[in-house]
């Protein structure tokens, strides 16, 4: 009887006692790695964390809240201005203003609805100065005013003659002769001035995502020892990949609620594919601030006297708001480095920088040198490093691109705001900033995870494990005048 050896048996003898590659069982095809390397590598069984916490949600639970729904859209309504301030133009000759009907989107005027009245007292700015006048005659866009001291308009030394220059009129009161009839009334016949508010809406969007692995490879072993943000260590690989998948969901329900916009219907490429439909896309922090809210375009550097300036400009428009003063600052590394040297350099005993922050220093001691809120003027701001500003995987890598007008950060108001609630029919306390989730009895759409297949708990035939994640939400952002996006 004849035996055949294989060509693959490792029986070549040695000539002299040595670790030679030929010795070893070669279970790669290369037979340069794995088993045919004779030396015990030493083994870092844990996965390093050189990203360290990867993750960015958290900041719309620092700064608002979550209520469910079960409409398809979200109705509110904010109040408009209590006084009666009007842009438009004026004839210098005719002493006639003409009213511009909405056209900054905060009057809330309409063709003939101005709250301006007869015998109203007024004030008419330009570019040149201010005249006080008495309205003698309206109409559904103009009014006439007579200036107090002088014939004309075009008599007060402030104005030239011109036939249409842009001014602002302020109702400040109004005036009546003795014995005569009660108030005049305006265009429209009615004498008192009915409140104007502003109704606004968001619908919520479905977002999904999903992760599968087979059943072999979810009993597989590994030799690296896994973690994550969500929780998840040990020696199967599918824990990390599941979590991380997890985990990336979760921030993409925050990232959508900040950078998300509404479709135009008609003009965007998407509209009505994928099954999306006419009604598209939902309003998030970002488009909701530069469409209701404020925008300033500082300069990104460190100089504290430009920065400073820019700051006290904010203060102005939040002025003009009626802003309230306890404010969050959410911005960037470069501008919150940009607000400590401007902070510090208020501080004139400051030199060398070594009374910074904490002004009682001592040689022993940590010197600090940030600083984590502030008061300027009436109002209080608190500074918070903004993670999704700076991770280079995030914004980070879309401000680094785009530096014409990069994301700084956000100031947004802290507390709550009482808005009408149309849903429910009755005015209602809520943060500034809130998210609406579907939900019912039957399903709550907040965030949904379910498993199928026959790995672990058995749905179906499928020798795998299938991880479905789903959220059905839109963000609330009330009155964003408040708000500010620094550019």
């Amino acid at each position: 009887m004849a035996i055949t050896a294989g060509d693959n048996l490792n029986s070549v003898p040695a000539p002299k006692k040595a670790t030679l590659s030929a010795n070893y069982i070669d279970f790669t095809a290369s037979g340069t790695a794995g088993w045919a390397q004779q030396y015990l590598p030493d083994l870092m069984e844990k996965e390093a964390e050189v990203f360290g916490n990867r993750t960015i949600s958290g900041f719309l639970s620092q700064v608002g809240a979550e209520e469910s729904m079960t409409s398809d859209q979200v109705i509110w309504s904010e109040q408009g201005r209590l006084h009666l301030s009007y842009t438009g133009t004026v004839n210098t000759e005719t002493s006639v203003f003409t009213v511009l009907l909405d056209i900054d989107g905060d009057n809330g005027v309409t063709s003939g609805n101005h709250g301006i009245r007869l015998n109203d007292q007024v004030v008419i700015a330009t570019a040149e100065g201010a005249i006080k006048c008495f309205v003698t005659a309206i109409s559904t866009d103009a009014v006439t005013c007579k200036p107090y001291e002088f014939e004309n308009i075009d008599d007060s030394p402030v104005f030239t003659a011109g036939s249409s220059i842009a001014a602002t009129l302020l109702v400040y009161g109004s005036e009546y002769a003795k014995g005569t009839d009660g108030q005049g009334g305006h265009a429209s016949g009615a004498k008192n001035v009915e409140p104007v508010f502003k109704s606004f809406t968001n619908k919520p969007i479905i977002m999904k995502d999903y992760y599968e692995i087979s059943g072999s490879d979810a009993s597989a072993i590994g030799w690296v020892e896994i973690s994550g943000e969500d929780g998840q260590s040990g020696y199967l690989w599918y824990l990390k990949a599941e979590g991380d998948t997890r985990q990336r969901f979760t921030d993409y329900l925050e990232m959508t609620m900040m950078e998300a916009v509404k479709g135009v219907s008609g003009n965007s490429t998407i509209d009505g594919t994928d099954g999306i439909g006419t009604e598209f896309g939902t309003q998030g922090l970002f488009d909701a601030i530069e469409d209701r809210g404020n925008v300033t375009t500082g300069v990104t550097g460190v100089n504290a006297a430009t920065d400073l300036a820019e700051f006290d400009a904010i203060l102005a428009e939040f002025d003009n708001q009626g802003a309230i003063e306890e404010n969050m600052l959410f911005i960037n590394r470069a501008t919150s480095l940009a607000f400590d040297d401007m902070l510090a350099s208020m501080n004139s005993y400051g030199a060398g920088g070594t009374s910074y922050g904490v002004f009682d220093n001592e040689e022993d001691m940590a010197l600090n040198l940030g600083f984590s809120g502030f008061r300027r003027g009436s109002y209080d701001f608190y500074k918070s490093d903004f993670k999704y500003l700076n991770d280079k995987a995030t914004r980070g890598s879309i401000n680094s691109r785009n530096t014409t007008s990069p994301v700084r950060g956000v100031i947004i108001p802290a507390g709550v705001s009482s808005v009408y609630d149309q849903t429910l029919g009755k005015n209602l306390k809520r943060p500034f900033l809130h998210v609406r989730f579907r939900a019912s009895q039957t399903d709550d759409r907040r965030m949904k995870t379910w498993v199928t297949g026959s790995v672990g708990a058995v749905t179906s035939d499928l020798d795998a494990m299938q991880v479905h994640y789903l959220s059905e939400r839109c963000l609330v952002t009330q009155g964003a005048n408040n708000f500010m996006m620094m550019k």
